[in-house]
């Protein structure tokens, strides 16, 4: 099926979101356009022309040959000439046009002009194919993301073209992927659309990323990972996309990327084909040369982000991000359903169940009369209706236990912590071997609430760790060692089924926080 693309989401970042008007809703309208658009061999293609306004970067679409009416201005005409063949993708043409519209105004887009897209690459002996070739035309000074306002499409290398314009208001982006035993992509962004668009790439200057795709922690049945560009400054090349592997988990995959600014991204399927989701880490800055790993869905999963706050009175907690992949982060977290509870002493304050399934709006909030010791458990498991979840799916529960003094009168937020549990030596399927001893790097954060209320640094005195083989029965202590910013736990494994790990983190003045994941990893 061919898939045609324009003006991508991106998500994660503060989109412009381009103002789209159509012939019938235009106002004000005091002259008119007309675009017609040629195909390679002259005849009149149909295509779906986006009108651009300069420098207000309202948009207009409109089929060509119609005649749509404008208020008088400048304005971007662009578009993709696409042609079906027979025994083919068929080609694209990629065309833009600055037009003066006043009065009655008529321009054509020919894709006889256009010119071959062109890239190069010294390529090693498993590829053999053409490189596939993204590519788009953007208004570049309407805002500050050309690529909101841009019109593409891809192709096979021979099989691409744009037609060249020197004019500023102007971006041309494109990228190239080349496929073996690795990928390598290229990507360029130039002003305007170039006479000879494309360009010579050599691998020796080019970056590497390493995806490590692990399984077991994952609601997914599939992980369809992609390395999107992301320039510091965006540009027309900053929705485009290069697919790395579509598979089911684990696997590993290498790409060879131009040095700049990418974006690893998982998009995450289950079993009945639904897409589910997906995971958005970090972005990467890669230096020619350099070597880099993204790694998904390595054990354990665990609490990301939010902590307990004290404010208005209340104690307050967003049950978000509970089991979520901390190589991602917050946006990499599953849904869950959760369990609350706010005490003092042997009086329950508030006790509720919640879930942020279908909602990033659930919040636990239980006001305080007076000052004092307060606990607040959550005891979350994944929840997500309508799919089945893989059979023996590790991190399957999270729970919390915070102990932290609260005064009603004193806005904060609460002086516990969130504990990272990363299991090394592990094979790809998050298992260890039977009867083996592994090491479990144990961090304790405080990650970061917003402005609103009171954050103070809080220092971790002692760690102690504990794992079950049983799931949760009995617990055995593991002896803690400490490094640096962080602990080392040293945990004998049994020798079949999944370990459960707690840990306890307190302060010097008596905070204590309680973290437990039942199935964290399996042995294998």
């Amino acid at each position: 099926m061919r898939v045609r693309r324009r003006s991508l989401a991106f998500v994660g970042v503060a989109a412009l979101v381009p103002l789209v008007a159509s012939a019938a809703s235009t106002q004000a309208a005091s002259a008119s356009l007309a675009v017609t658009t040629l195909g390679r061999h002259g005849g009149k293609v149909s295509t779906t022309v986006t009108v651009v306004a300069v420098p207000s970067g309202q948009t207009y679409s409109v089929r060509s040959g119609k005649r749509i009416s404008l208020p008088s201005g400048r304005y971007i005409a662009m578009t993709d000439i696409y042609e079906s063949v027979t025994d083919g993708l068929g080609t694209d043409t990629i065309g833009a046009q600055v037009v003066q519209v006043s009065g009655s105004k008529s321009v054509t887009l020919d894709a006889r002009k256009g010119k071959t897209v062109k890239v190069s690459l010294d390529t090693p002996a498993d590829v053999t194919g053409p490189p596939r070739i993204s590519a788009q035309v953007c208004a570049a000074t309407v805002s500050n993301m050309p690529s909101a306002f841009s019109a593409g499409g891809w192709n096979d290398e021979g099989a691409l073209y744009a037609i060249p314009d020197s004019s500023k208001l102007l971006q041309f982006g494109y990228m190239a992927q080349w496929s073996g035993s690795d990928s390598y992509v290229a990507v360029q962004n130039t002003t305007g659309i170039p006479t000879a668009p494309g360009g010579s790439f050599k691998r020796s200057k080019l970056a590497t990323m390493r995806f490590s795709v692990h399984s077991g922690t994952q609601m997914a049945g599939r992980n369809d990972t992609a390395l999107q560009a992301r320039p510091k400054t965006d540009d027309c090349t900053t929705d485009l996309m290069a697919g790395v592997r579509d598979d089911s988990a684990p696997y590993s995959a290498v790409v060879h990327v131009t040095p700049g600014t990418w974006q690893p991204r998982d998009d995450i399927f289950a079993n009945n084909g639904d897409d589910i989701g997906g995971g958005f880490p970090k972005v990467r800055t890669l230096k020619a040369g350099q070597s880099s790993t993204q790694f998904f869905g390595r054990a354990a999963w665990s609490p990301i982000h939010y902590l307990p706050t004290v404010e208005r009175k209340s104690v307050a907690f967003v049950p978000d991000a509970l089991i979520g992949d901390p190589d991602v982060g917050t946006n990499g977290a599953d849904p869950t359903k959760e369990t609350v509870v706010l005490s003092k002493g042997s009086t329950t304050v508030k006790k509720q169940t919640l879930t942020n399934w279908g909602s990033s709006d659930a919040e636990f909030s239980a006001g305080i009369r007076s000052a004092g010791w307060y606990r607040l458990t959550v005891d979350a498991h994944r929840y997500r209706p309508g799919i089945t979840f893989p059979a023996g799916m590790l991190s399957s529960r999270a729970t919390l236990d915070w102990h932290f003094k609260a005064d009603p009168a004193k806005p904060m937020v609460a002086p516990v912590f969130l504990t990272r549990f990363l299991p090394t030596g592990l094979n790809s399927r998050n298992q260890a071997a039977p009867n083996s001893t592994t090491t479990v790097d144990v961090s304790a954060g405080r990650g970061s609430q917003g402005p609103d209320v009171k954050f103070t640094d809080v220092t971790a005195k002692s760690v102690r760790f504990w794992s079950s083989a049983d799931g949760g029965k009995t617990w055995k202590a593991a002896t803690v060692k400490h490094s640096g910013a962080t602990w080392q736990a040293f945990v004998h494994n049994p020798a079949s089924g999944a370990v459960a790990l707690r840990s306890e983190v307190t302060d010097s003045a008596g905070d204590r926080s309680v973290e437990t994941l039942y199935r964290a990893y399996a042995i294998g």
